[in-house]
């Protein structure tokens, strides 16, 4: 087989279009009790700036503590807690008029690997989960083709709620929703962020430089201060560009940068 055509098979496996072995279960933390202090009800809510410099109080526990002490079933209570406070508070999602309802992020809690998109399709804000549409199809076959399932990684957008007309995201609205996928972040602590698209990129790196530039290059997310190290970070294409642009070149990219990430995190090689 032709370097070429070995390289166009990798990136179809990549967008799930043949059945890749799975791999052994991903280490979990082993659960222990959750101190009285860290209770998800003590969270407080999150502020945000402009330019997508975004920060939390300083009541917010340090994840580093919250991530030593939950077990699953406790960390899903917090993520759940998050969920309903958002849908209280967030001043986008509250005030938005494109959407039926919202859009919060499902997945495992203890995660690896976070996924992050920019908003709610059409399909998504009709069944209430992210990524089920076209392009969650083609997310869930990039998921499996690293030997995965869906219910391995964790998956949210920067906005909870579906954009009217579909729009790109405005600044506005990352500022106001934003702060609740930050702290997404810190109560899940993912080893990995893969940022699927500009939007979840430009947020996260505090950027301005298009996604074609940026994917495929490591960098890193700093939390809020008292809140853990960096998270290292994957850009690369949205699966909806993929879609769009279905070509060798894409597919090959976006394979790579999958590949990164597996070898970051030392998962057997596909």
């Amino acid at each position: 087989m032709s370097k070429s055509k070995a390289a166009l098979l990798r990136a179809d496996q990549a967008m799930g279009l043949t059945t890749m072995p799975k791999v052994s279960p991903l280490p979990q933390p082993l659960p222990q009790p959750l101190p009285q202090s860290l209770r998800p009800d003590q969270h407080a809510p999150t502020t945000a700036t402009r330019g997508g410099s975004l920060s939390l109080p300083n009541t917010l526990p340090a994840n580093q503590q919250l991530c030593a002490h939950t077990s699953i079933v406790q960390r899903h209570a917090a993520l759940e807690a998050l969920h309903q406070r958002h849908d209280r508070e967030c001043a986008h999602c509250t005030t938005a008029t494109g959407h039926s309802q919202t859009v919060f992020g499902e997945g495992s809690p203890v995660s690896r690997i976070m996924f992050i998109g920019e908003a709610p399709g059409e399909t998504e804000d009709q069944i209430g989960r992210p990524f089920v549409g076209r392009s969650g199809e083609k997310l869930i076959g990039m998921i499996n083709a690293m030997g995965l399932q869906r219910e391995d990684v964790y998956i949210a957008n920067v906005l909870k709620s579906h954009p009217l007309a579909n729009k790109t995201p405005l600044q506005g609205a990352i500022d106001a929703c934003g702060p609740y996928l930050i702290e997404q972040i810190l109560l899940i602590r993912p080893e990995v962020l893969v940022t699927l698209g500009g939007p979840a990129t430009k947020l996260l790196l505090g950027t301005d430089v298009g996604i074609t530039q940026l994917r495929g290059i490591w960098a890193s997310w700093t939390p809020p201060e008292g809140h853990g190290n960096p998270i290292p970070v994957m850009p690369t294409f949205h699966p909806a560009y993929l879609l769009r642009n279905y070509t060798e070149k894409t597919r090959g990219e976006v394979w790579s940068d999958l590949q990164a990430v597996m070898k970051h995190l030392g998962m057997p090689p596909k």
